[in-house]
């Protein structure tokens, strides 16, 4: 094992920032564990299946068998200190790879050599477009049945559209599958059954033509794209290995061409060629451009130098038994423990109690922290995923990574009245380490409701509270806020309040007319109108007001189930007083006696909440997509096809869409999207009273 073990000394050009990138089960969290093997930083290969990889160290993670949170690890290669982040893999963690991206220099994105390009593969290949990070690709699992490089790196071509430059060539198939041909060097590297380390030799005879045939089909490739390479190969027909490298590193770092290699994790087959090829062409922190921020709305850069004032951005938090984790990425300055640093938010100072050298659940305490380094600390009181700490001399407020808008809610409460307050502070504990978890009461049910980006993620997230807080926590769906409306109103209700029981009596006499208010587009109306045509003084205006406060006070239950009343106009067309009987009061309780009567006498429907919602799906997947709006009751109101894909617009009833966010995906291979946005309400069907 080729490893160095390296300081905070090192120089910029030393240090690798990078995430591992892929679809869930496509082997990222092996890759991470072979790399710590392979640079020394353990002595034994840990195992997914077995529970036992350094970066899957949640409870949840080892009973499920998939990465859930982002953990960040550290090693040493060939000289070079390489912070990886292992990301998760599972479509309703996509934010925290998104909050990943946002501090990273580069990534590897594993493939599944069976699978190819898989639909997680491809979104998070996306949102590292987004974020310019450049790539290099590893086709993982050789060794499986049916395994094909060729049809894997199409795949990649077809599906995510780069220039793939594939550097290896397979020795042996699927079982038989013992090596690479590396064809910058044109040599083999072959590892033996047990051993760590590849044996270095030349290329078969039975493979040397293809090799010859693919290291001219690379150097073509990378000819075409790059400049310098083209002259070399205009001249000699030929590049070499020392020019095919240069050229390699400079297309991956534009993005105009992605590195293919191959190998099998979980064999521990093309590890040792992977880490050299992170050294080689995936870029230090000064290969990247300065970071940007702005101070008093003007925008400045901050380079990549220890020597400069600080910044850096918290992109995890992280409860522990320890304390209270905030993961950095330092993109300029240095920080010492006991330093005091700004928050640029919220321009409070906090103070760096401890720093640390992270390897998973394991830290290893360090004296400071320079430009380029990922590390967390401790001691941050207020600090939240996105904030910047920058030198309190030199302020800068970095870009915060973005937050997905949650898609599915459930409705959690304590099983024990007692443990309320307890589940309270764990619930905002759990959206503070997680952005993509939004804790709210809604006003009308009282239920409190947690919403995130899947049901696997509410799961887990509840899950947590279970294990870490010990409270038994009762989630269901959450019930949608119904109102109710006038379908058929009524004319000249006559209402007489009379009361006396002693003293000063009451008097009121009003007639109504109740109407439905008339709906604008496609959604019920909303809102309430009252006028009055009495006239000659009938009811004095003071008296007038006061029954329209009578009326609004009766729209707060409805006849059918105590809902909200909505979308009706009563007109006040005339009554009587009493000269010493009549007062505010008695007409305010008229107006409210007399409107309840009126919605008994008259036809209500119950109105149900509805979203206008916007999916988006694979062009192959509308027909399926279709067939389950038209089941949630959805009404489709557009279709336009962009590029290859369909976006189908369609108003839902909010109640059909609890769990749809599960089923699109199911139904298109994890591809398809969607937004919602509240429309409104809609006459919710079979619940209309008839007097």
């Amino acid at each position: 094992m080729r490893s160095t073990v390296t300081t905070h000394a090192d120089p910029l050009t030393a240090v690798r920032n990078l995430g591992i990138l892929a679809h869930v089960d496509a082997g990222k969290t092996t890759v991470t564990e072979r790399f710590l093997y392979a640079t020394g930083t353990t002595h034994k290969r840990g195992e997914v299946h077995d529970g036992t990889t350094v970066t899957d160290f949640d409870p949840q993670e080892r009973d499920r068998g998939i990465t859930i949170f982002a953990a960040a690890v550290s090693c040493a290669w060939d000289g070079h200190r390489i912070n990886l982040i292992d990301t998760p893999g599972h479509v309703d963690f996509a934010d925290e790879v998104e909050r990943s991206l946002r501090v990273l220099d580069g990534a590897i994105a594993v493939f599944d050599a069976v699978a190819g390009v898989e639909p997680q593969s491809e979104s998070v290949w996306r949102q590292a477009d987004r974020h310019g990070v450049p790539r290099i690709a590893f086709v993982n699992k050789l060794d499986r049945a049916g395994a094909d490089l060729d049809t894997a790196v199409e795949s990649i071509r077809q599906r995510l559209h780069p220039v793939p430059l594939v550097v290896q060539l397979p020795i042996g198939t699927e079982d038989g599958f013992v090596g690479v041909v590396d064809l910058l060097r044109m040599r083999a590297l072959v590892w033996a059954d047990g051993d760590d380390t590849a044996a270095e030799g030349p290329v078969p005879d039975a493979l040397r033509d293809e090799a010859e045939r693919r290291r001219q089909r690379l150097e073509e490739a990378v000819a075409e794209l790059h400049p310098m390479a083209l002259e070399e190969f205009c001249a000699e027909s030929t590049l070499s290995a020392r020019t095919l490298a240069a050229a390699l590193r400079d297309l991956t770092r534009t993005g105009e061409g992605v590195v293919v290699l191959c190998g099998s994790a979980y064999r521990n087959r093309g590890i040792e060629p992977l880490l050299d090829a992170v050294v080689a062409y995936l870029p230090s922190p000064l290969d990247v451009p300065p970071v940007r921020g702005t101070h008093d709305g003007t925008e400045q850069e901050r380079a990549a130098d220890d020597q400069v004032p600080l910044a850096a951005l918290a992109f995890k938090v992280s409860a522990t038994a320890t304390g209270r984790l905030t993961y950095l990425r330092l993109y300029s300055g240095t920080i010492r423990k006991g330093d005091t640093v700004l928050d640029a938010g919220t321009r409070r100072t906090e103070r760096i109690g401890r720093i640390l050298r992270v390897r998973a659940d394991r830290h290893a305490e360090l004296d400071l922290a320079v430009a380029g380094d990922i590390v967390a600390v401790v001691g941050l009181k207020s600090a939240r995923a996105g904030t910047t700490l920058c030198a309190q001399a030199a302020p800068l407020l970095l870009e915060p990574p973005s937050v997905a808008n949650p898609v599915v809610s459930v409705a959690v409460e304590a099983r024990r009245s007692t443990d309320t307050d307890r589940l309270a502070t764990a619930l905002a504990r759990l959206a503070e380490e997680d952005p993509s978890l939004v804790v709210r009461t809604d006003p009308e049910t009282g239920q409190t409701l947690l919403s995130g980006m899947g049901e696997l993620h509410l799961e887990v997230a509840v899950e947590k509270i279970r294990q870490s807080q010990g409270l038994e926590v009762a989630v269901g769906r959450p019930r949608v806020a119904h109102r109710e409306t006038v379908v058929r109103g009524v004319s000249g209700l006559v209402f007489r309040h009379v009361k006396q029981d002693g003293g000063a009596g009451q008097f009121a006499h009003v007639v109504l007319d109740m109407a439905p208010l008339e709906a604008e587009g496609d959604s019920a109306a909303t809102g309430f109108v009252f006028r009055s045509t009495v006239v000659g003084g009938r009811v004095p205006q003071e008296y007038v007001r006061a029954v329209e406060a009578g009326c609004r006070d009766a729209l707060a239950e409805g006849p059918l189930g105590g809902h909200p009343v909505t979308g009706l106009s009563v007109t006040l067309t005339d009554g009587a007083t009493h000269s010493k009987d009549s007062s505010e009061m008695a007409f305010r309780t008229a107006g409210r006696l007399a409107l309840r009567e009126a919605m008994r006498v008259g036809v209500m429907g119950l109105l149900e909440p509805v979203a206008d919602v916007s999916v988006t799906v694979p062009a192959d997947a509308v027909g399926g997509v279709l067939g389950d709006l038209a089941a949630r009751r959805g009404r489709v109101t557009d279709s336009v096809t962009r590029g290859g894909s369909v976006v189908v617009s369609a108003t839902v009833p909010l109640a059909e869409l609890f769990g749809y966010a599960t089923r699109l995906r199911s139904r298109t291979q994890g591809r398809g999207t969607f937004t919602a946005r509240p429309a409104g309400y809609a006459p919710a069907p079979g619940t209309v009273s008839v007097s």
